[in-house]
């Protein structure tokens, strides 16, 4: 990838998170590079091949920035906090038409994407279920194909403002309401104490 390309991506993925994919057309994103329509087209022959490069690159930057994290962690449990406040952090920083413009008026694009990134959210949280389980923190007889969707889809519900509206659920009260009994459900007598001494990484108060 030119130097060229990386701008025109980075550019026009600011763009897109910030306003939504809909609203930004190649002319503002044209406007935005100081350069010409001809310069983007070179690169991509259309709004579509650009948000696909765009996707790519984003998701290559969460998948970086969660196995980061994960790395890091002690354990699990405190990976999984570490994790949640990212991806709290991080949807309050794009505008919510990012990714409805996205299913809406590109179906099957958002996927597409993820899947070509090997399909990183649920896998790093199978590592977590798996690790869990051999450091004994996770009880040994848990599905973890199944304990990673349903964090995964526990982990959209604490986004979903239209089931949980803000003024009246915070995020912290969200997480003590369905991540948390899901995770002490999980956990031996020693990740219950984890969890224990690990619960303020699980107020997402953001």
């Amino acid at each position: 990838m030119t130097a060229q390309q990386e701008r025109i991506i980075q550019t026009a993925t600011k763009l897109f998170l910030k306003n939504g994919v809909k609203s930004v057309t190649i002319d503002r994103i044209v406007k935005e590079l100081h350069t010409s329509k001809r310069t983007v087209y070179k690169f991509f022959p259309d709004k579509t091949a650009l948000l696909k490069a765009c996707l790519a690159v984003y998701h290559e930057k969460v998948k970086a920035e969660n196995e980061q994290m994960i790395e890091e962690a002690d354990n699990a449990i405190a990976a999984m906090g570490k994790l949640l406040h990212h991806i709290i952090r991080r949807a309050n920083m794009v505008n919510p038409n990012f990714f409805n413009d996205i299913l809406h008026y590109y179906p099957g694009l958002l996927n597409e994407s993820y899947r070509k990134t090997g399909n990183f959210a649920h896998q790093n949280l199978a590592d977590l279920a798996a690790w869990g389980i051999k450091d004994g923190v996770f009880v040994k007889d848990i599905d973890v194909e199944v304990t990673a969707k349903t964090v995964l889809i526990m982990l959209k519900l604490l986004k979903d403002t239209n089931q949980f509206p803000l003024e009246k659920f915070s995020k912290e009260r969200l997480t003590f309401g369905i991540l948390i009994p899901y995770l002490k459900g999980l956990c031996t007598q020693k990740g219950l104490e984890i969890l224990q001494m690990e619960e303020e990484l699980f107020r997402v108060t953001i």
